[in-house]
């Protein structure tokens, strides 16, 4: 039986500091549909996830640091949280630029929990809805987007989620809006050059 998904690549950017959910079950949800997922990170090699922000958890191989990747290459992006890995992956330009060519391409995008960090570096959120876990939602506000409090937002193609509780509404609509392909919307949301 044919997957929503077959013959989609979607990158999945995260670094050591990852929650550990936040990567496994959105990862999970595309794979089930037929999609093939690589994990994009500052470097190659090992990542450390964690639960709850704590504790360790599993580590991950880093398919390919993203730096060499490109974002012509993949059909989506899915960013898990993880404040130390937020933190980390916003503070990348190479993650950023990554980032923004995904959205000028239109391509859709999962962000949950403290995700969202990473575009409002990018200058990403600017006339957006969307939700995250409340200690960023005033950076949100500040770089211009619409904050609510649901569990799963979507607005041209970009899917935001606050924690882990909403991983069932979050995975079920990033199958459908990454299933659906580029939305027009979101390149039309890329503001930053």
């Amino acid at each position: 039986m044919a997957g929503k998904l077959d013959g989609k690549r979607i990158a999945i950017l995260a670094t050591n500091g990852v929650e550990q959910v936040e990567l496994e079950q959105p990862r999970e949800a595309v794979t089930r549909e037929g999609a093939r997922t690589e994990i994009l990170s500052l470097s190659e090699g090992e990542i450390q996830a964690m639960n709850h922000d704590i504790e360790p958890a599993d580590t991950f191989t880093a398919d390919k640091a993203v730096k060499e990747a490109s974002a012509a290459d993949y059909d989506a992006l899915i960013l898990p949280g993880g404040t130390v890995n937020a933190d980390r992956l916003r503070m990348d330009r190479d993650v950023v630029g990554f980032v923004q060519e995904i959205f000028r391409a239109g391509k859709p995008v999962g962000v949950i929990c403290h995700g969202p960090w990473t575009l409002v570096e990018a200058d990403l959120v600017r006339g957006r809805t969307l939700t995250s876990y409340p200690s960023l939602r005033t950076d949100i506000r500040n770089a211009g987007g619409t904050v609510v409090d649901d569990e799963v937002v979507t607005d041209h193609g970009l899917v935001s989620s606050r924690n882990p509780r909403d991983l069932p509404a979050f995975c079920a609509k990033i199958v459908e809006e990454f299933a659906e392909g580029a939305h027009q919307g979101q390149a039309s949301g890329a503001t930053a050059g």
